[in-house]
């Protein structure tokens, strides 16, 4: 059975919208990790924060929503993985 690092592997390489995800998601967390940097955060950058926290977690679920459908998918085919 393939463990989900593999299959996020296979999909980086094979799939353009899971490969266009994890771009954005990493996009996102370097966005939040300079906005975190402040040590205080005016009512604006928490809003920020906040949407930037959620878009990443939206494309976190996407992306682990992707492996489970090519999980799903061997298993239909009955293809070891």
């Amino acid at each position: 059975m393939m463990t989900d690092d593999q299959i996020a592997e296979s999909l980086r390489a094979s799939n353009v919208e899971y490969r266009e995800l994890e771009e954005s998601h990493h996009r996102l967390d370097m966005e939040l990790q300079q906005l975190l940097k402040h040590h205080v955060l005016t009512p604006q950058e928490e809003i920020l924060k906040k949407q930037l926290q959620k878009d990443k977690l939206g494309k976190k679920d996407r992306m682990a929503a992707l492996i489970r459908e090519h999980r799903a998918s061997f298993d239909r085919a009955g293809t070891p993985g």
